[in-house]
């Protein structure tokens, strides 16, 4: 990381700028926010979410005054509806990014109970099973050439210009590909928060990124091994959920004796996701806004904040 580019906050100096009141960190069944083998308590929406609520807030007011003066300086006018807002969150598989995307998204509904908050992944937007087997692209399933980019560009655009009613794949991770014919929608949020591997990366061949779409962008980091454990423990659990269910995609890896299938979670992780994060995800951390840093049992325990 560049330490030059960040401000570094240990978790109490972080607890300590929180602005909001108690009803913004208050929220139900914090169990169902929570990924597959994260860790998510009551303390870490006080003293980790709450502040980062209140940031975002700061950021977000300071982006409506630009807009609104924008626009009256170019226009004459303000149109009545403000871009939306985005919140791009990025990391590693199994690091949590998920559970941190869930945790705002919920937090900033209770914060703006008059505003629409949207939360999608851009999981929707890798190529089909089918597809990615014809370009012989499945064991690099999750690096940049297995997103279909060109599709994922549009949308933001979409996005960001007011578009009504855009819709997007859905990916379901127990069949392990995208959901035929079945799409959700946006219909022009006040925020959303886009989660993914590949929200800050700088793929080839494009005039326009990702993150040019972006508000505000978080990266969630923690050690390569610390990770590496995540990613296996979490490949349990899916044993576990596809044991009775035939139409998981992890069935019949859950008949396989448990120490073939750590085997075979171990090979994956070391061929394809620590290259993915090595060669692709880490290098994107220092473009992020804010990093949140974990380590043992997914515990927070500091907040970089980048300096410009």
């Amino acid at each position: 990381m560049k330490m030059s580019l960040y401000k570094r906050f240990s978790r109490s100096e972080w607890k300590a700028l929180r602005q909001s009141g108690e009803s913004v960190t208050k929220l139900d069944q914090l169990s169902k926010l929570v990924s597959l083998n994260d860790r998510l308590s009551a303390n870490d929406v006080q003293e980790v979410y709450g502040p980062l609520v209140d940031y975002v807030d700061m950021v977000y007011q300071n982006s409506q005054l630009f807009s609104t003066a924008r626009q009256s300086f170019l226009l004459g006018a303000v149109e009545k509806k403000m871009p939306t807002f985005v919140i791009g969150i990025c990391g590693s598989v199994a690091v949590g990014k998920s559970t941190t995307a869930r945790v705002l998204h919920q937090l900033l509904e209770q914060f703006y109970p008059d505003k629409q908050i949207a939360y999608m992944t851009t999981d929707g937007f890798l190529y089909p099973n089918e597809e990615l087997e014809r370009r012989n692209l499945m064991r690099r399933k999750g690096f940049p050439e297995s997103y279909d980019m060109n599709r994922l560009l549009e949308f933001m655009k979409q996005v960001k210009i007011g578009g009504e009613s855009i819709e997007y794949p859905i990916y379901s991770h127990s069949i392990y590909d995208i959901v035929p014919n079945q799409f959700e929608t946006l219909n022009q949020p006040d925020i959303l928060i886009v989660e993914g591997i590949n929200v800050l990366q700088l793929p080839q061949n494009h005039e326009i990124y990702m993150s040019d779409f972006f508000d505000l962008s978080i990266y969630v980091d923690a050690d390569h091994q610390l990770v590496r454990q995540w990613y296996i423990e979490r490949f349990d659990m899916h044993m576990d959920l596809a044991k009775n269910d035939p139409n998981n995609y992890y069935h019949e890896m859950s008949q396989w004796p448990r120490n073939q299938a750590h085997q075979y979670a171990r090979k994956v992780w070391r061929e394809i996701n620590l290259v993915n994060l090595v060669e692709h995800i880490l290098p994107t951390r220092d473009r992020a806004d804010v990093i949140i840093h974990k380590t043992n049992n997914h515990f927070v325990d500091a907040i970089f904040v980048r300096k410009y």
